[in-house]
């Protein structure tokens, strides 16, 4: 069994560790973000207007048949 001292060092050591692959990340520039973000934000717009639309017509359908 390991002692908590041994553990400790552990998690240290992983928190070290983890600081220094962090340093190592080229960050999105503050444009590419803002970017990013705009296609997100049309494809979910289009993505609702289709399915909506979608929904629609099914509702359309069964309301015709029944």
């Amino acid at each position: 069994m390991e002692t908590t001292k041994k553990k400790e060092n552990k998690l240290v050591a992983f928190a070290k560790e983890s600081y220094a692959e962090l340093r190592k990340v080229v960050w999105p520039s503050k444009e590419d973000v803002i970017s990013s973000v705009k296609v997100v934000i049309i494809s979910t717009v289009i993505i609702a207007a289709v399915l909506g639309l979608i929904d629609v017509l099914l509702l359309l359908g069964v309301q015709a048949i029944f």
